[in-house]
């Protein structure tokens, strides 16, 4: 296959890695039934917590480079936890509205993120690197896509697998899918709704502050004004509807979503040619192309199309495509659940 081609693809797969972990996370923090609507502002603030603590972690000698990058990733792990947190407590303590709640805060952390961000505007800083696997990077065409990454690309990949078995492997995992469906129930057979609710609220917000801190110690090294992941958090919150709050097609919609970015910068710096001839094409619709082909993708799910195709199934298949093709929200999203 040509190399171009290779190395593009897996540019795709590197710079998608925090829509990946942050569309991930707020998928686990869905299924739970609680709305984070702060993703935008916490990838912000987490982007320029973890950048200014792995640059104070070098200013300071703390060495070597992959610990500083540890502090820094904890740090935005932290501000992401907390925030998604706060949100969990305003709704089952406060029982505020999660929306509005969530709305308010990442505007109040995408302000702050600039306030605290303008001393570390373009300094130089720690990055994560490439770390290739032996081996598994010599694998015709898989090898460089998949295997010339760096540590959190690898990690977006366990983590995919992982929240899926939870997810549907595990009794841990059918409490979680209970208690954003039918949160009564799930109670009534001795799952503690809330308690629960606040641990997948608080994972599912350290995994975005862990995207935070992917954008600004590795696919856009550094703090700028306006942050470069600007508007990734409501991708991230679309993506999980494209995704249908399953984890496999959570990412595939992350990753097309890069490659339809990495079409649309290459057609702008490039032009678009067809036959060999140049075609005028108004750049600012390319934008729109990823949002366009997820609304056709839900209604191409949702509607009789789908079902009619699975008819035609064994019924395993049909049982298994469905739960993978769901498109609807879990039941109990949004909503507060009392024990009394």
């Amino acid at each position: 296959m040509n190399e171009e081609l290779l190395n593009t693809l897996g540019s795709i797969i590197g710079t998608a890695t925090p829509l990946v972990i942050a569309s991930l996370g707020e998928t686990i923090t869905e299924r739970a039934g609680v709305v984070n609507l702060s993703l935008d502002g916490s990838l912000a603030l987490a982007a320029v917590v973890g950048f200014a603590a792995a640059w104070t972690a070098q200013e300071a000698g703390v060495s070597p480079v992959p610990m500083q990058i540890a502090v820094g990733i904890f740090a935005a792990m932290l501000v992401g936890a907390l925030i998604a947190v706060l949100i969990g407590f305003s709704s089952i303590k406060l029982r505020r509205d999660q929306v509005a709640v969530g709305f308010i805060i990442t505007l109040l952390a995408a302000d702050l993120a600039r306030f605290l961000g303008a001393e570390y505007t373009r300094i130089p800083g720690p990055q994560i690197t490439r770390f290739p696997i032996p081996v598994l990077e010599d694998i015709p065409v898989l090898g460089p896509v998949f295997f010339q990454q760096n540590i959190l690309v690898y990690f977006s990949f366990i983590l995919m697998f992982a929240i899926w078995f939870w997810m549907f492997r595990t009794s841990g995992g059918l409490a979680l899918r209970a208690i954003g469906e039918r949160p009564e129930a799930a109670y009534a057979r001795g799952a503690k709704v809330n308690r629960l609710r606040y641990w997948y609220t608080f994972l599912g917000g350290a995994l975005v502050g862990l995207a935070g801190a992917a954008y600004s110690l590795n696919v856009k090294p550094g703090w700028s004004s306006p942050p470069a992941m600007q508007g990734d958090g409501w991708i991230a919150l679309a993506i999980v509807i494209f995704g249908g709050w399953h984890p496999f097609r959570v990412v595939l919609g992350a990753y097309l979503f890069a490659a339809l970015r990495a079409v649309s910068a290459n057609i702008q710096t490039n032009g678009l040619f067809l036959f060999g001839q140049e075609i005028e094409f108004p750049f600012v619709l390319l934008n729109t192309l990823p949002w366009l082909l997820m609304i056709v993708t839900l209604l191409v799910v949702s509607g009789g199309f789908t079902e009619r195709l699975l008819q035609y199934m064994p019924a395993p298949v049909q049982r298994r495509l469905r739960a993978f093709l769901r498109s609807d929200p879990p039941k109990a999203l949004g909503t507060r659940f009392e024990a009394e």
